[in-house]
């Protein structure tokens, strides 16, 4: 397991999953907001291709995020689109309601660069998300990383287009103290 100072990354566990089915994936406004393609249901049972971790899959990995005192499951966190010739991959995450608004997303993201910069090596980190997901960008921002442009109108979301912030972060200006 990978630790932070208030949240802890491991491995998905199958009882993980019905929990962030039900709390982020089933709500269609948080899944429409998170997920870069149209919101669907998926039936119960199935094999749901964002949260069953598929572990010859080295492009993304996948991790259930937990508190540190207790081990609750809290949220989801991804480094995903990693690209291995340029050192570079995206960073993802998605808190339960209930954990939201309690300092988890910025010590997810300071864990999440640590297992970039320092486990896989990376050079690059990157962070898209929507113009008004001003936890994502406080957190990201928190932890360092520098908004690098806007791609304006570039998400279609549950009926309108709405504005993407790109932020990126090397691994020489990552200060790990932040964590």
């Amino acid at each position: 397991m990978l630790k932070g100072k208030l949240v802890g990354l491991r491995a998905r566990h199958e009882d993980d999953i019905p929990i962030l089915r039900a709390e982020l994936y089933d709500d269609v406004v948080n899944g429409s907001r998170s997920e870069a393609r149209p919101w669907r249901p998926i039936t119960p049972g199935s094999q749901d291709p964002r949260l069953v971790v598929d572990d010859e899959e080295h492009g993304r990995v996948p991790f259930s995020v937990v508190e540190s005192e207790g081990g609750t499951l809290v949220g989801t966190a991804t480094l995903w689109g990693i690209d291995t010739h340029s050192r570079s991959a995206h960073i993802g995450l998605g808190l339960l309601p209930s954990s939201r608004g309690k300092g988890y997303g910025t010590d997810v993201v300071a864990v999440l660069c640590h297992y970039g910069f320092v486990v896989r090596g990376l050079h690059r980190l990157q962070i898209e998300t929507l113009a008004d997901n001003t936890a994502m960008l406080r957190s990201a921002e928190r932890n360092g990383f520098v908004r690098e442009g806007v791609l304006r109108r570039s998400a279609w979301v549950l009926g309108e287009f709405l504005d993407e912030v790109v932020l990126g972060l090397l691994a020489e200006e990552w200060e790990p103290a932040a964590r």
